[in-house]
């Protein structure tokens, strides 16, 4: 199955929640790519917050608040998958309750 992203909760500790489109809930840390090319354009805490989004199936920051797939950052949604921590409860799940 080909791994879709379909949801992402960015936190403020540069780690953000990934729903995948087969129930799987993980946990991505991003803090080792923020000083590294593109990425630095997202070590400001409010751009890593507010521009994350899903975008074509994965993770992306939309760097231009247009939604404009050649105008933001994405990442690979299966080495998003490998290289992530599974998470028990859902987040927003705890957020609701």
């Amino acid at each position: 199955m080909l791994k879709k992203i379909i949801q992402v909760k960015p936190n403020s500790d540069f780690t953000v929640y990934i729903y995948f489109n087969d129930g799987k809930i993980k946990l991505y840390d991003m803090k080792s790519f923020l000083n590294k090319g593109v990425f630095v354009q997202i070590s400001d805490i409010d751009n890593f917050l507010n521009k994350c989004t899903v975008m074509n199936g994965t993770l992306a920051w939309d760097l231009s608040g247009k939604f404009d797939p050649t105008n933001c950052i994405d990442m690979d949604p299966e080495s998003i998958y490998l290289n992530s921590s599974d998470v028990a409860v859902d987040p927003l799940e705890q957020e609701s309750a």
